[in-house]
């Protein structure tokens, strides 16, 4: 049954602790929540950059798409060790930090010349400061935080991305078409900072730190701070690496990174502008993905709550290499009731299967299954960094994306397949002990 008061450490005195009616996990999940919101416009802006580099600069589409895969692949590859640094040195300075480098790298970009500086201020900078919180933020908090009701949380904190999304996708694209790139630079930095303060004094690192238990659970002392954070996330790597279901989820998260961050979120504005649609139309689609997102996502949430996640999993990638074999017939000048119904249809699936994989390292990994979700996060940056390379070379090879969408629907398939060998353990959270 769900918990509707705080439980709290036994008082040293006779008076018994208060007991208000909302417990303070909900909060933190609700600062956590407007972060990732305020931190989202990055991810909004690559797939709108692609053309306006490419003809203020004349720099390929390949050479962008190589910016944004470096970006994707240092998102994943930092997630791992943002976990084990959270551990050391607590959510808030890490996270307050992480904005800050998403502000200098955004707003650096205005000045750049060449397109190394492009590789070094969205792709590095941006990269690492993105890869520092984003979902091991979101993982480390739910895992913090509560006890019940945890795929729900997970859900709901995933779909902040997808929130985000909702709400600068539109105004970055009209920004992009009638003032330049460069406002929307900005604008992706002064949105990070803004978030920095709600981070720094609202946020808190662990329920005892204000006397409390767990959403659902027992109190427990706060633990002492862990050193060698990078030690650690290398270790927990090398012991999960000796086990199937981490290569397992490693594999499908990685086509699920392909399919979505690497494909449709940098490819599809392009790709729809080659087919006569205009830049804000095709923005506006991703947007409305953004709102279908948030559903498919909360719902599957509640879905790993009372369902077999592996199964979930299949669903979800079957599903999604469907959708996107029938995308190259849908793409037209103008947005068609298919179109919509594409999109729709995309965006329930978009993310859904981040709490049924999270539910899974947690189930194999007990107390290192936010680390473990950072390494299988990676595999998924790495997926999308490939594909995000790869799309922007196929179009200029073969003068179409069509070959990508074929080629990721395939690979969805094969993750359905995947998803359906892993295994639960004998023993749940025993699987690197």
């Amino acid at each position: 049954m769900a918990q509707t008061t705080e439980q709290h450490r036994p008082p040293a005195s006779s008076r018994g602790p208060r007991t208000p009616r909302l417990h303070r996990a909900w909060s933190v999940a609700a600062v956590t929540f407007v972060t990732i919101i305020g931190a989202a416009a990055f991810a909004s802006l690559p797939g709108l950059l692609i053309e306006p580099l490419h003809t203020e600069f004349d720099w390929s589409r390949g050479t962008i798409g190589f910016a944004v895969s470096v970006n994707l692949a240092l998102y994943g590859l930092t997630a791992p060790f943002a976990a084990a640094l959270m551990d050391r040195f607590g959510i808030r300075r890490v996270v307050a930090v992480a904005l800050s480098v998403i502000a200098a790298g955004s707003l650096l970009t205005v000045w750049m010349t060449a397109a190394w500086q492009l590789v070094l201020f969205w792709g590095v900078l941006v990269g690492l400061g993105s890869g520092s919180m984003a979902l091991a933020f979101a993982a480390t908090v739910t895992h913090r935080w509560f006890t019940a009701r945890r795929g729900l949380v997970t859900g709901v904190l995933t779909a902040a991305g997808a929130s985000g999304q909702l709400v600068f996708l539109p105004l970055l694209s009209w920004l992009v078409e009638h003032h330049g790139w460069r406002p929307a630079s900005v604008t992706v930095a002064l949105s990070a900072l803004a978030v920095v303060p709600f981070v720094w004094l609202l946020l808190r690192d662990h329920p005892a730190d204000v006397g409390l238990a767990p959403y659902g659970g027992e109190y427990a002392e706060k633990p002492a701070p862990v050193t060698g954070a990078a030690r650690r996330a290398l270790t927990v790597l090398r012991r999960a690496a000796g086990t199937g279901p981490f290569w397992l989820l490693a594999g499908t998260f990685a086509i699920c990174g392909a399919s979505t961050n690497g494909l449709v979120k940098t490819h599809f504005v392009p790709a729809a502008h080659d087919h006569g649609m205009p830049v804000t139309a095709a923005a506006g689609l991703l947007a409305v993905i953004g709102v279908f997102d948030v559903v498919g996502t909360i719902a599957s949430g509640w879905f790993t709550d009372r369902f077999e996640a592996r199964r979930l999993l299949a669903v979800y990638y079957a599903l999604r290499g469907v959708s996107l074999l029938f995308l190259p017939l849908l793409l037209a000048p103008s947005v068609h009731p298919p179109m919509v119904f594409f999109i729709v249809f995309y965006g329930l699936d978009w993310v859904a299967t981040v709490p049924p994989t999270l539910a899974l390292c947690r189930e194999h990994y007990g107390e290192d299954s936010a680390i473990v979700f950072g390494w299988v996060l990676a595999s998924h940056q790495v997926g999308a960094a490939v594909v995000a390379f790869a799309g922007g070379v196929a179009r200029d090879v073969f003068g179409s994306y069509d070959v990508v969408w074929y080629a990721s629907g395939a690979l969805c398939a094969a993750a359905a397949l995947m998803s359906l060998v892993i295994r639960r353990p004998a023993d749940p959270a025993l699987t690197l002990r």
